[in-house]
């Protein structure tokens, strides 16, 4: 309850204002002030009603609006207060107004207008006094100069730490959204990079598993009636190629719903499936070749990955698009601080296109994660060919125990 309480009081400041105004207002109309100057018994003259209500009200009233317009507030007060002065009406409950007033400017101005505000007061309660000492009265002595601008100084402080405890909370709400929508962005860049990784990989998995069944089903058509065993073998490629990208798609979709990190993990195909892949692409009637050269070395997990899904994709492409007799050659070298991956056939040269540019993209993607760069383009003895290469950094050998 106090927080909602905090709250509607924080939503309804003018109304707070005018409820705090009216118990000043009320006991400064019921107790009259006195007038400084003595009448000739040596009493002080007690201040008319009317002009008691009018202090009172001029000074109380423009409290409402005081944190709306706190200078304009406390100039207006301060002009009344004057005007009191100037017709040597003593100090009553209505001149609290002017306290108020100050307070308000020191916790929601500027230093400089604060300082100026406290100034004023101070210029007042000189004036005050002195008028005391001039009239002869008990309270007549510089002496009670330092305990009233004690207590005058220490509203001001309390206005003055309001101040900073305000500027201090809006710039900590502040901080606060921004890391929150530093955090929003943060969290909408990753999600993208993820939609990418898992479209890439979708694409280079299903595409081409997809590709190889359709190819084969189409060999199995046409040789059910003149070769049966070998539609037979192609069918059975077909289910071994479908079940084969249904647990690659099961495995991916697994990784997302799991949460908790306790999502089953397979190893990722790397160099060591290259054979493999040439050999699911043989079967489907396409000749591919594998060359492997050069002083093989180490190759981190995702840049083995890398190559297997570019070998996968630019060898769909070939079934796709090179035609009929068109045939392929996979080659691999290791040298020169890199490792060159290079994808070669003797077809009809198409465009390399999956219909929407998502193959060549994959690849760039990928190569680029190592700084690497792809190049496809139809070759100059014909055909096509897709070259990538990616710098490898080899690690520093181990010293041998004892050498120098």
């Amino acid at each position: 309850m106090v927080p909602r309480l905090f709250a509607w009081l924080r939503r309804h400041q003018q109304l707070v204002d005018t409820l705090f105004m009216l118990p000043i207002g009320a006991l400064a109309v019921i107790i009259r002030g006195r007038w400084i100057a003595t009448t000739s018994d040596g009493l002080p003259q007690q201040t008319p009603y009317l002009l008691n209500v009018a202090l009172a009200v001029a000074l109380c009233l423009p409290l409402i609006w005081r944190r709306r317009w706190p200078r304009a507030v406390f100039a207006v007060i301060a002009a009344v207060a004057f005007i009191q002065w100037l017709m040597g009406v003593n100090i009553a409950v209505f001149d609290l107004a002017l306290l108020v007033a100050m307070y308000t400017v020191a916790a929601q101005c500027a230093f400089r207008w604060a300082l100026a505000v406290l100034l004023v007061n101070e210029l007042g309660l000189v004036l005050l006094i002195w008028r005391l000492i001039h009239q002869s009265t008990p309270q007549g002595t510089w002496r009670q100069l330092s305990p009233d601008s004690i207590g005058l100084g220490a509203i001001w402080l309390c206005g003055l730490y309001i101040s900073t405890r305000r500027k201090y909370t809006l710039s900590l709400e502040e901080r606060a959204r921004r890391l929150e929508r530093e955090r929003d962005a943060q969290a909408e860049v990753a999600a993208a990079a993820e939609r990418a990784r898992i479209a890439r990989e979708m694409h280079d998995v299903i595409a081409h598993s997809i590709s190889v069944m359709v190819i084969q089903a189409d060999g199995a058509s046409y040789a059910i009636d003149t070769d049966p065993a070998r539609a037979k073998r192609a069918m059975q490629a077909v289910g071994a190629t479908g079940r084969s990208a249904l647990t690659e798609m099961r495995r991916m979709l697994g990784v997302l719903r799991e949460g908790d990190g306790k999502a089953a993990l397979a190893p990722q195909p790397g160099v060591d499936a290259l054979p493999d892949l040439v050999e699911q692409i043989r079967s489907t009637g396409l000749p591919v070749e594998l060359a492997i050269g050069g002083a093989q070395v180490p190759l981190p997990g995702g840049m083995e990955l890398a190559i297997f899904r570019i070998a996968q994709e630019a060898l769909t492409n070939v079934m796709k698009h090179a035609g009929p007799s068109a045939t392929a050659r996979v080659e691999l070298h290791y040298g020169d601080g890199a490792v060159e991956l290079r994808i070669r056939d003797d077809g009809r040269g198409a465009t390399f296109s999956d219909g929407r540019g998502h193959g060549l993209v994959s690849m760039r993607e990928r190569v680029a994660v190592y700084g690497g760069e792809v190049t496809a383009a139809p070759a100059r003895s014909g055909g096509f060919e897709v070259i990538a290469r990616m710098p490898v950094r080899e690690a520093p050998a181990k010293q041998e125990v004892g050498a120098p």
